[in-house]
């Protein structure tokens, strides 16, 4: 009887240990999993960032902007025509004016929109307005390009304010289309920041 006893005492001793030791592998498997994992979180995170940082400098989209939002506006008799850039909801942000290779950008006087914001810096003049003056400047050293030609853009600000844009010699049709579309995504950028705020 004692030894029967004995044995089971044994083969629960035994049958304990192999459980211990299948736990402890089981945890050294795990830990060994939870770091694999953790390294493959924090590169999924690395590409994240790189995804949403290269988003955020292409979230700009032409075909995004409905033509509706931009109307022609008769000003009179004058040799400039006026465009309105407003927001979805109808929010009147800005005037576009037009006359001959000039353009020029009259925020609505009730905002407050911010000269140095990123979408009109970094993006209108860093990502639009500046390679096409590179453009023009290398066209004007390389081919013949006529200097007065190259495009060139003047801010008028009060008090880190927005008052007005003027760009000289936007160039063809297509280049102030362009201009016309980052402008209108840049402005509506800076107003959401402003009612965000």
């Amino acid at each position: 009887m004692a030894a029967a006893l004995g044995q089971k005492a044994r083969k629960l001793t035994e049958l304990q240990n192999q459980t211990t030791k299948k736990l402890a592998e089981l945890k050294a498997y795990l830990e060994k999993k939870l770091v694999e994992h953790e390294e493959e979180i924090k590169t999924i995170r690395s590409f994240l960032e790189t995804v949403d940082s290269l988003l955020a400098e292409k979230s700009y989209r032409k075909i995004e902007i409905p033509r509706v939002v931009v109307e022609a506006v008769a000003k009179g008799p004058g040799p400039e025509q006026g465009q309105v850039i407003t927001t979805m909801s109808g929010v009147v942000l800005a005037e576009i004016y037009v006359e001959g290779s000039d353009l020029r950008v009259v925020p609505s006087p009730t905002l407050k929109l911010d000269s140095n914001a990123p979408p009109l810096r970094a993006f209108l003049f860093g990502k639009v307005l500046d390679p096409m003056r590179a453009s023009d400047e290398e066209a004007a050293r390389k081919q013949g390009f006529s200097p007065d030609k190259v495009l060139s853009y003047k801010v008028d600000q009060e008090g880190g304010v927005l008052k007005q844009l003027q760009v000289n010699n936007y160039g063809d049709e297509r280049r102030l289309n362009e201009v016309k579309n980052a402008l209108r995504w840049s402005l509506r950028k800076m107003y959401e920041k402003t009612i965000g705020t």
